[in-house]
């Protein structure tokens, strides 16, 4: 269990330290720092797979964040992971929802939506967002990508010390390929 932590802290430094090299600018040191996120945290599930599905979700949102083209085998690994699971919790349907989106099974990722809401208001809300990206339904998303912003202004407590809210930034990467970018500039938390 000790390497799990080790790689888990890892894996949580590095996205906190990409998240604020890309409010500072540097777009490929995140870039980079993103990828070596999503590394430790498939390392870690592979040390410790059972309990917490909220590791695959960290993957699959530094996957995306990294823009290297890597979240297709990261999606693979997600769905894979999950495929025997036979759970149905919000966490794990989120981490499937996001992964259905990313091979684009939009039908897999309208049906782990559906999943989602079983969850927290947050989860509902990244839920609608997710069924938006995968109708196609630009006002949808646009009005729920705002919601989920501020959402995370008000929020003080989201990874602590980094003040951008990775949920939007990875929803924005998904739509705006989809040509359904809901034009969020500064989806930041307070300082």
């Amino acid at each position: 269990m000790e390497r799990h932590r080790e790689l888990m802290g890892g894996a949580i430094e590095r996205d906190g330290a990409a998240q604020r090299l890309l409010l500072a600018g540097d777009v490929d040191g995140a870039s980079a720092a993103f990828a070596q996120a999503s590394d430790l945290y498939r390392q870690s599930w592979e040390v410790a797979p059972p309990a917490s599905y909220g590791r695959l979700v960290g993957m699959l949102k530094s996957a995306v964040l990294a823009h290297r083209g890597e979240e297709q085998q990261a999606a693979e690994y997600a769905r894979a992971a999950l495929e025997d699971a036979g759970d149905d919790s919000a966490t794990a349907a989120y981490a499937l929802a996001i992964a259905a989106l990313i091979v684009g099974d939009d039908d897999g990722a309208l049906r782990y939506a559906a999943q989602m809401r079983a969850g927290s208001d947050a989860f509902v809300r990244t839920a609608d967002a997710i069924a938006a990206i995968a109708a196609g339904d630009r006002s949808a998303y646009a009005e729920e990508i705002g919601a989920i912003v501020r959402d995370f202004e008000t929020r003080s407590n989201h990874l602590t010390g980094v003040p951008i809210a990775d949920t939007a930034l990875m929803l924005e990467r998904l739509a705006a390929r989809r040509g359904l970018s809901g034009s969020v500039e500064s989806p930041l938390l307070p300082t």
